[in-house]
Order: C-alpha cells, then sequence, then structure tokens
C-alpha cells in the first residue's frame, strides 16, 4: 500500500467556492474516485490556499491513470480547472506535486 501526500495551491478569490464545491462532491465522482482505488482520501487548506491532499492506495501511478479514463473525472477536472494556481495548462490530477514520506508512526 502507497500512503501519498501531495500539494497544489487555489487561487485566494476562490478559495470560498472550492470550499462550497468540495462540501457537495458528485457521487458519480465519488464512485469513480473509490474504484480506481483512492482509499482514505483527505483535502486540508491553508487560509492562502495550499492545499495537502493525502490518500492510500495500492497503485498510486494505476490510480491516478484509472481515474484520467472516466468521464466523471474529465468533467470534474475541467470545472476545477480554474480553480488553482500554477497549473501551467494542466489539470489538477496532473499538477499534484507529490511529497515525500518521510516519517510513519506505524
Amino acid at each position: 500500500m502507497e500512503r501519498v501526500g501531495f500539494v497544489l495551491k487555489v487561487r485566494q478569490e476562490r478559495l470560498a467556492e472550492y470550499k462550497r464545491r468540495h462540501a457537495s462532491v458528485w457521487p458519480e465522482m465519488l464512485a469513480a474516485l473509490r474504484e480506481t482505488g483512492w482509499r482514505n482520501y483527505s483535502l486540508f487548506m491553508r487560509e492562502d490556499g495550499l492545499l495537502f491532499g493525502y490518500l492510500e492506495t495500492d497503485d498510486f501511478a494505476a490510480a491516478l491513470a484509472r481515474m484520467a479514463r472516466t468521464d466523471v473525472n474529465r468533467r470534474w477536472q475541467a470545472e476545477m480547472a480554474p480553480f488553482f494556481e500554477n497549473a501551467g495548462g494542466k489539470r489538477a490530477d496532473e499538477s499534484m506535486l507529490r511529497l515525500e514520506e518521510v516519517f510513519h508512526l506505524d
């Protein structure tokens, strides 16, 4: 199992809307995440928009690839793209800066 941490940056002027959208994620998006191997997935955000994500999966590259092949992910990513800084024309799921795990209690 892989534990994955990543960061993205949400635009300051879009913070409230980003939080609102994540208060009611589409049921088909939630199902797709589960079906493609994303477990224990959480997002945390600082006041300045720095977003930290955490998930567990058997194979992160495979989970990303499976998710990228779903229609619901294409629609979700298209809607969410304007929320992120420094994406360089990429979708958020392509722009995640993965962090190195340096400690785990268990």
